[in-house]
């Protein structure tokens, strides 16, 4: 997986939603399965929301805490 994507999904808002404005990483579990059952946006934005679902699923998420830029999580 290349660098780039993961720096991506680490510092991408959510645009829109009840989650807007929250990091893409710090988005709950339940909110992305919610997608993955009524579908995810279309483009790099429902591609980056699969990818953070699947990290998560696998209980990788804490790998991407190093590479945020100064956003918070609260």
């Amino acid at each position: 997986m290349k660098s780039a994507v993961l720096l991506k999904l680490a510092n991408t808002t959510m645009p829109f939603g009840k989650y807007q404005g929250k990091l893409l990483m710090d988005l709950p579990a339940p909110y992305l399965i919610w997608f993955s059952r009524n579908g995810f946006p279309a483009g790099e934005l429902g591609n980056l929301m699969q990818l953070m679902l699947e990290i998560d699923n696998n209980g990788d998420r804490a790998l991407l805490f190093p590479l945020k830029n100064g956003h918070s999580s609260t």
